[in-house]
């Protein structure tokens, strides 16, 4: 049995569920396999509907912030979470740490040798004539976390010049899937849901800030729809589903 059908069997014991709502959640990008699993499982169990808009964390905050209809929140780092709590717009009591990943250099062909990244390591001659592929290095939390481990290590000024930005870290991931780049910088989990990229190397986790995905219902979710999804996210059978792709459930 998949996991999300055990998750459609679990979610059919929960009491006191509303039937027939709809469910608004704004995730990051890195989420949409994983997410839409979780989803699927817990529409087929309860006849609501979810709707996800995915997207990079900081694009998402904003439309939150600005009054776009949210029911829960899904971001790939901390800082994006508190500007929408610190806008008043978090549920009380309700933000919790869901998951956890790591940061990766993909490569559209497999580099000869493995690499390990240290400040030593000569990328921009590995990239030649081709681009480096990140999500926006300003706004979206894949390409921050990126920038700051490769600014640990001495190496973002090097780089700097041959960086291709995407809107998100699946824009940077389909860079490098199709070509445009030979490298990029993704999340871990990025890299197994695309089977045309190869990991060259894992960035050392002392490199940047952890990279924690923070959940919370927003203060304009109201029906019982919104809170059932929002703590089937943190259920056994949707754990599951998150660790299958790559995501480490966090307590």
């Amino acid at each position: 049995m998949s996991s999300a059908a055990k998750l459609a069997i679990a979610l059919v014991l929960l009491p006191g569920i509303a039937f027939s709502e709809t469910v608004t959640v704004f995730a990051a990008a890195s989420l949409k396999d994983a997410l839409d699993e979780v989803a699927a499982g817990f529409e087929a169990a309860t006849d609501h509907d979810i709707a996800i808009s995915y997207a990079g964390s900081g694009l998402l905050a904003r439309q939150i912030i600005a009054g776009a209809p949210a029911d829960i929140y899904i971001s790939a780092n901390q800082d994006w979470m508190d500007e929408v709590e610190a806008a008043g717009l978090i549920a009380d009591g309700t933000r919790r740490d869901l998951l956890g990943n790591e940061l990766v250099l993909i490569a559209h062909e497999p580099p000869p040798e493995p690499l390990e990244i240290t400040a030593d390591l000569d990328l921009p001659a590995l990239i030649g004539d081709s681009k480096l592929a990140m999500a926006l290095t300003e706004a979206v939390p894949a390409g921050q976390y990126g920038k700051a481990a490769l600014d640990h290590f001495g190496l973002w000024d090097g780089v700097a010049p041959l960086v291709a930005e995407g809107d998100n870290v699946r824009a940077a991931l389909a860079f490098v899937a199709t070509g445009e780049a030979a490298f990029g910088i993704v999340y871990a989990t990025d890299a197994k849901a695309e089977p045309r990229v190869s990991i060259a190397a894992t960035f050392p986790a002392e490199s940047h800030d952890p990279i924690t995905y923070p959940a919370a219902l927003l203060s304009g979710a109201a029906d019982d729809a919104d809170r059932a999804f929002f703590e089937a996210l943190n259920g056994a059978e949707a754990r599951a589903i998150f660790a299958v792709h790559g995501f480490r459930p966090l307590d």
